[in-house]
């Protein structure tokens, strides 16, 4: 079972791993505002190349020293970033407890790195590879500009762009009120990226036809 996991899943992105991830900020620019929560789920891949969530770590995040914080921002997500009953951790702890998990189940998968699946991916990317940058984590798994972007794929796919609008259409059960939670938006990311390329599969746009003769590329002059 293992050695056919890897095989499926080092071939189905090029050796690429997806991990999906959601952040919470207080405000929009990755380098001056404070990154408040942030949650990652890896994937997981049976016989047949069908995948399916596996693990979620979940982190709230204090406030690195000198962040901004955006009164309009907290007011949208409604977190208080000085709430002891938050349970915050440090930024840099955070991040380096997400990249041994990923490190882990990237390598059990039998691919060579990880890239970040979100919903609107470059806001979410950026905010990562700002705290990676900031806490100077050398050891990350993830490709630093590669991710995989589920508003395009859900375009594609299901004619929608909205996260909650995407995972309806899909038969995938969302819920408002938790909604701009990093746990519960990063898991029905996860849903919605499985559905789709699942679907992909099911349709016969997945495992691509070997080539023939005719298919070949040409030789090059």
């Amino acid at each position: 079972m293992a050695d056919q996991e890897q095989t499926l899943y080092s071939q189905r992105f090029r050796g690429f791993f997806p991990v999906v991830i959601d952040v919470e900020t207080a405000g929009f620019n990755k380098d001056t505002d404070a990154l408040l929560e942030i949650a990652v789920t890896t994937l997981k891949v049976d016989d047949e190349g069908v995948f399916s969530l596996d693990q979620t770590l979940h982190f709230h995040i204090e406030p690195f020293a000198g962040a901004n914080i955006e009164q309009s921002a907290i007011e949208f997500n409604g977190i208080d970033p000085f709430s002891p009953l938050r349970g915050a951790v440090a930024e840099g702890d955070a991040i380096k407890e997400i990249c041994k998990m990923v490190r882990k189940a990237q390598k059990a998968a039998g691919c060579s790195r990880s890239v970040v699946v979100a919903h609107n991916a470059a806001f979410d990317h950026g905010f990562l590879n700002a705290a990676i940058e900031r806490n100077n984590i050398k050891r990350t798994p993830f490709h630093p500009f590669v991710s995989f972007d589920t508003t395009s794929l859900a375009g594609l796919a299901l004619g929608q762009t909205v996260l909650a609008k995407a995972c309806r259409t899909a038969g995938i059960e969302f819920d408002n009120s938790q909604a701009h939670s990093a746990l519960y938006d990063t898991e029905r990311t996860a849903e919605l990226f499985c559905y789709i390329v699942n679907r992909w599969q099911e349709l016969g746009g997945w495992p691509l036809p070997p080539k023939t003769e005719e298919t070949q590329e040409p030789a090059q002059d």
